[in-house]
């Protein structure tokens, strides 16, 4: 009996608390790489492809871990990007507002989950093998059940605060921080519809999904950071599977190289611009942001849209304004010319994505159309730009 109760409080290994520690940490951890690499770059947007053994292994760890169905994580993120901020959205802090985020993202997540018409519209490409059909999404509490016996087996009691943990990590971290925090507090490096933001530049804590925003101007890539400052952990485990022949990487889109000596937008031009909206268009803010402050401290605003509201307005992409944006921003464009002009000029920049499906060379006089304006505005800013956007390449 006295060996029962020492095995019920202490469990087979009698482990020190710094070793329950780390391995409370380490078990947390790889599940966050398997939700990153596996789920969401790999399943969600084929941004790589792993090799089938080390695809299975996350699967497994999964199932053990969280009881996700592939199939039904896959389909509600995808539904998210196609209707993010918007009614249908599954997780929108600005439909349902962040505290609900935060507290019930497990719980928006099995709601949307249990809709069968959008886990068959959205979740298609996912593993449809025996053991799928058969075990991982037949039977997803077994998996967490049998995590739960190897806890309290290692671990006696204390593997019970140890499983808690882990169950509660995703819900946590990726329902609730990734999904709220990261579409409403933190920095913008692109501007895109959705208010996706990048929580903080080093993606340690969940994997590189702290890096929403980069995620959402790029949702295709397999790596997430953009900036010299930031850090992309998951991408550092993808580098290394793809070393070690284990995975395949699909071109990761880069910032558009420059060619100083040209002087004329060609086919090299074209593409780069319709393959680099985001980056583009952020170039563009950061080139007009003291013209735009210059004129906006010169100017007496009226009514609730204040300074800081108005620059806000104004350095975002114009495609993406809302109706309500678009009239708050005309009342500002009304008192300046000099605004109205540089906004006139953006407008027609993003026309050339607008107009996408038009011929090539119907898209190439279109920008070099806008060049020529550009090159001879009032706005100096303007005028340099063109000429850094005659030698993308």
């Amino acid at each position: 009996m006295d060996q029962v109760l020492r095995f019920l409080a202490t469990g087979a290994a009698d482990a020190p608390l710094y070793a329950v520690i780390g391995y409370t940490l380490l078990s947390t951890h790889l599940t966050i790489v398997a939700v990153t690499v596996y789920l969401h770059r790999h399943q969600a947007h084929h941004a790589l492809t792993l090799h089938p053994l080390i695809g299975h292994l996350f699967r497994f760890w999964l199932w053990l871990t969280t009881g996700m169905v592939t199939r039904e994580w896959v389909a509600v993120h995808r539904k998210h990007h196609a209707c993010c901020e918007q009614v249908g959205d599954p997780h929108s802090p600005r439909i349902v507002g962040l505290r609900a985020v935060l507290l019930r993202g497990a719980e928006l997540y099995r709601t949307a989950s249990r809709d069968r018409e959008v886990v068959a519209r959205y979740g298609k490409g996912c593993p449809d093998d025996w053991i799928e059909r058969h075990l991982y999404s037949r039977w997803t509490w077994q998996g967490v059940g049998l995590l739960l016996v190897a806890d309290v087996a290692l671990f006696g009691i204390l593997g019970l605060a140890v499983w808690g943990i882990q169950m509660l990590w995703i819900p946590v971290l990726a329902a609730g921080v990734v999904n709220g925090v990261g579409h409403a507090i933190g920095y913008r490096n692109f501007d895109c519809r959705e208010a996706a933001v990048n929580i903080v530049p080093l993606g340690l804590l969940i994997g590189g999904e702290e890096l929403h925003n980069n995620h959402h101007a790029y949702p295709c890539s397999a790596k997430m950071s953009v900036k010299w400052y930031e850090f992309d952990l998951g991408w550092l485990y993808i580098r290394t599977l793809a070393l070690l022949g284990l995975a395949q990487v699909r071109p990761v889109p880069l910032a558009p190289r420059t060619r100083p000596s040209c002087q004329d937008v060609d086919e090299r031009t074209l593409h780069a611009v319709l393959g680099n909206r985001a980056h583009v268009m952020a170039t563009l803010s950061a080139r007009l942001a003291p013209v735009l402050r210059q004129e906006i401290r010169s100017m007496s605003l009226a009514g609730v849209l204040n300074r800081r509201a108005a620059l806000r307005l104004l350095r975002r992409d114009p495609g993406y304004l809302s109706a309500d944006e678009t009239a708050m921003l005309g009342s500002v464009l009304a008192a300046n010319g000099r605004l109205r002009d540089i906004q006139a000029l953006r407008v027609q920049l993003t026309q050339v994505w607008q107009r996408s499906l038009e011929t090539e060379d119907g898209l190439f006089r279109m920008l070099a159309e806008w060049c020529t304006r550009a090159s001879r505005a009032e706005c100096a800013q303007l005028r340099r730009f063109a000429g850094e956007l005659r030698a993308y390449a």
